[in-house]
Parts: C-alpha cells; sequence; structure tokens
C-alpha cells in the first residue's frame, strides 16, 4: 500500500469494464441499473466513471481508505465463520446516494479530500491478508459495486492464494455485472433498504427492482448470502416494513437466509433524528419469527436480545455474540448444534490460530507509549491506525481494561517495516470499559470512533477530539436541507 497523501487522486485513470461505445465520442456504462450515458471529459452518477478520449475509464482502481482488520460480523455476515478476521476494503464513490449515509464522505466522491486517499495494488492486499494471518478479504463500507475492476482483479489473486472474498454491497448493480462477480466472491451480504420503491427512490436515489432481482440471482447461483435491513427511525422501523421484507426473504430466498435489522445511526442529510429505539428492532426480530424467519439478527446493538444464535431445535446456545465479538461454543464442525445435531445452517472454516493471546508483563513495555481510551455512550468500537516508521519489525501490544480494575490477555500485532496497518477493536462484553494499546518507539498511532458497525471514521480523534456520546464533533453536512422531516412527510402521507 502506498501511503503517500496529498495526490490528486483524480489524474489517473483505468480502462473500465462493461462499456458501450456510442457515437460521437460518447460512452454509455453498464456497470449499474443508470446505464450511465457520458459525454466527453465528463463522469457518471457514482463520479468515479468517465468518458477520457471516447473510451470508459475509472477513476478509482487501486484508490480507497485505509484497509482496516475487522471481525465478519462488521459486514452483518453471523452464519459463516463466526468471529472470522476480516480485511475490510473501501474505496471512493457509490451507485446512490443515501440521504442517512454514515461513509459520505467517501462513497460521495465531492467531499473526499486526498488526504483519505490510499493506494494499492492486488498483490499488495493479498499479501496484507496472508502475513496477518487472514483468510477473508471483504469488500465494504463505501459500495464495492463502483470499484468493479479492482475488485475484480484483487479477488481473482486472492482465491488462487486460497482467501475467501466477501461483498457487502446495497447491490445496485447491473446484472452483466454479477455475472462478472460470481466466478471471483463467496459471500454477498447485501443490505436491503426497503421493499417500497417510493423510499428507494426517494431516500436512496435508486430503484428496488434491479436489487431484488440481483439478489435473487446470487442466491439461486449458490452463492452464500445474508440480508441486512436499516431500521431508520420513524421511517422504515415499524412492523409493517419487518413483515415485507421478511415475505420477501421467505419467498425467493428460504428461511434459513440470516435477516439483520440493523440500527440507524443519523447522520449526512438525516442528521436530525435519534438512533432506532431498541424495542422497534425487538418487534421488527419479532414479527420476523413469527412468519418463519429461522435466523433473525439486530444489528449495532450490545446487551439486548437478539444477536446470539441457539439452536431452534433444543434451544442450546450455539453462538454468542457480544458487539462485533463472536464465540462458538455450540456447533460442531459440520455447523450443527453438538447437542442433538440439528442443522443450524452454519458454514465454518475450522480452527485458525493466529492472533493468539500472548504472556507478557506490563514491566516488560516500560518504554512503550500507552494510550488508553474509555468507551463511553453508543461509542464501543474503535478504529486504532499504526504506521511502523523504522527499517525494522515492530510489535504493538493491546489489551482491555475492566470495572473491577482487572485487564484482559494481551494481543499482539506485528508490523512490517515502514507499514501501515488500521484495526477494530470493539468493546465484547457488558463490564469493559475500553481498550489500550502500547506502542514502541518509531510507532505513530491515530485512534478513530466509530459510530457504527458499517461506518469508516475519517476523522481521528487527534484532529476532532472525543465525541460527546452519540454526537460527533466532525463537522457535519453542509447541505441546505435535512431530509429527514421531508421523508417523515413523505412516508405519513403514504
Amino acid at each position: 500500500m502506498d501511503t503517500t497523501k496529498n495526490k490528486n487522486w483524480t489524474l489517473e485513470s483505468s480502462p473500465a469494464k462493461l462499456e458501450e461505445i456510442l457515437p460521437g465520442g460518447v460512452v454509455k456504462c453498464h456497470l449499474s441499473p443508470r446505464n450511465c450515458v457520458i459525454q466527453e471529459g465528463k463522469v457518471g452518477f457514482c463520479k468515479v466513471r468517465g468518458n477520457r478520449g471516447g473510451r470508459l475509464v475509472t477513476l478509482n482502481y487501486g484508490k480507497g481508505v485505509h484497509s482496516t482488520e475487522e471481525t465478519i460480523e462488521t459486514e452483518a455476515v453471523f452464519h459463516f465463520a463466526p468471529g472470522e478476521r476480516i480485511l475490510s476494503l473501501g474505496n471512493i464513490g457509490c451507485m446512490l446516494n443515501c440521504g442517512y449515509c454514515h461513509n459520505w464522505k467517501t462513497s460521495q466522491a465531492k467531499y473526499v479530500t486526498d488526504k483519505d486517499v490510499y493506494y494499492y495494488t492486488p498483490e499488495q492486499v493479498v499479501e496484507t491478508a496472508l502475513k496477518h494471518g487472514i483468510r477473508v478479504i471483504s469488500w465494504t463500507y463505501n459500495d464495492p459495486v463502483v470499484w468493479h475492476e479492482f475488485i475484480l482483479d484483487t479477488a481473482k489473486l486472492a482465491k488462487e492464494a486460497g482467501l475467501i472474498n466477501l461483498y457487502k454491497s446495497a447491490f445496485f448493480i447491473s446484472e452483466e455485472a454479477i455475472d462478472e462477480l460470481l466466478p471471483v466472491i463467496d459471500i454477498f451480504s447485501i443490505s436491503l433498504k426497503s421493499i417500497s420503491p417510493e423510499y428507494y427512490r426517494k431516500v436512496t436515489t435508486g430503484w428496488v427492482e434491479p436489487v431484488l432481482a440481483g439478489i435473487k440471482k446470487v442466491y439461486d447461483a449458490g452463492k452464500y448470502v445474508e440480508v441486512s435491513t436499516l431500521m431508520v427511525t420513524d421511517i422504515s422501523d415499524d412492523e409493517e416494513t419487518a413483515r415485507k421484507i421478511s415475505q420477501w426473504v421467505l419467498d425467493e430466498l428460504g428461511p434459513n437466509v440470516p435477516l439483520h435489522f440493523v440500527r440507524f445511526h443519523p447522520d449526512y442529510k438525516m442528521s436530525n433524528s435519534i438512533r432506532t429505539p431498541v424495542d422497534r428492532l425487538l418487534k421488527a426480530r419479532d414479527v420476523a419469527r413469527s412468519m418463519g424467519v429461522e435466523h433473525v439478527y439486530l444489528g449495532n446493538v450490545n446487551d439486548v436480545e437478539g444477536t446470539n444464535t441457539s439452536c431452534n431445535n433444543c434451544n442450546a446456545l450455539l453462538v454468542t455474540r457480544y458487539g462485533l465479538n463472536a464465540e462458538i461454543i455450540g456447533l460442531d464442525s459440520k455447523g450443527c448444534c453438538s447437542q442433538c445435531g440439528h442443522d443450524a445452517h452454519f458454514k465454518l472454516l475450522g480452527e485458525h490460530q493466529a492472533n493468539a493471546p500472548v504472556e507478557l508483563r506490563e514491566d516488560a513495555l516500560a518504554a512503550y507509549e500507552k494510550r488508553k481510551f474509555e468507551w463511553h455512550g453508543d461509542i464501543v468500537s474503535l478504529h486504532a491506525q499504526v504506521l511502523n516508521t523504522e527499517d525494522f519489525e515492530q510489535t504493538v501490544y493491546l489489551r482491555r481494561n475492566y470495572t473491577d480494575g482487572h485487564n484482559s490477555d494481551w494481543k499482539s500485532l506485528t508490523l512490517r517495516p515502514h507499514e501501515s496497518y488500521r484495526f477494530i477493536i470493539a468493546k465484547a462484553r457488558i463490564d469493559e470499559t475500553g481498550p489500550e494499546v502500547w506502542l514502541p518507539n518509531g510507532v505513530n498511532s491515530n485512534l478513530h470512533e466509530v459510530f457504527d458497525r458499517a461506518h469508516f471514521p475519517t476523522e481521528s480523534i487527534e484532529e476532532i477530539g472525543i465525541s460527546q456520546n452519540d454526537i460527533t464533533p466532525t463537522i457535519g453536512y453542509e447541505g441546505k436541507q435535512n431530509m429527514y422531516e421531508q421523508v417523515i412527510k413523505l412516508v405519513s402521507q403514504a
């Protein structure tokens, strides 16, 4: 990864797939259902695919935000290798413009700053995953659709290296593009915003029909699929929405496909709101389960029912989850209940010992810098970004603090010479007060507060300070209108 900052990321372009050359030097892009017709020197809706010399090009090939080590639960994937570490990569641009987007500073290309853009080759991505013992690469954050060419090239190399590819997307994508993804993507975690065509048009600027068709297409192709829906406060957090989405999942995919109802975090054009009340999420889960959906979960919540997995036959506890952490306690090697043998519909990868606890005395770190962070309000996860400035390997250590004054076991992270690495730390139990990151001389760090599991923060607390509970001190969206009241009116009139 090239960590060079402040280059103009829009200057370099690469040939794009799915082009149609039209008369007069015009091109049509067939990556999304928009089928943008683009004049010479212009860009399409996503702002990262354009016309250069009468040919379709991509402006974001190999360009994205910092790769981040996370857990697979971050991507609303609960039944494939619970607790598995993943390498998440996001890019620039999007085929949609959702009014509540929490990654709008990267999904909407006009807000992207050069300092936040990193440069990758497919080989570097695969090398990073292998070096850190990571078995799953996740294409995520803003939305992977607009990174099509880079994903195809990298995912192919990843599969050749024995890695698994996960695609976390709103899936506003053409059938032709899906056909190109199917040979290299193993897991599809798809955000279905709503079943309502009007909601899609007004809130996301897209349309729902190709999203539904795309989900069905990858499922019918035999790919692993999970579906999630963001329950926006007072807009899409009602029982009827839960009922319609559940019915579609049952009719088109089947009762075994996991369904997630995700808590909304106010942001972008819809910041004049509150997080989704948890009781509404619980009600949505009850509705789906009563209709026959077997695996229904809640996202962006802690300390509530709806995150663990129990056997639907004998009620034995199979997987415990807290925040973005998971532990398998009742599954056999085939993904079945170890108590009664009932098929719990899990895909497992087997034992993996990478990043195991290490034995260490605190006095051995006397020369290290300790960075301590305390969980507060709804801030229960953090991105730590570390940079080894030395010409030799360095080791960073991490542990967690608890209310009784005790600490967790140590975990370690080895950095290659001049390596920049970013990883998530998420609250793992109710009595945890926060983490400590211990840094040797020559390793710099930044900490970034994470507001929900799909959020990629671009500003660190060193730049903007620590938030007050759930209120980010980041300079907000400067649009002249707030969509929230408008959409409330739309829903009430429907």
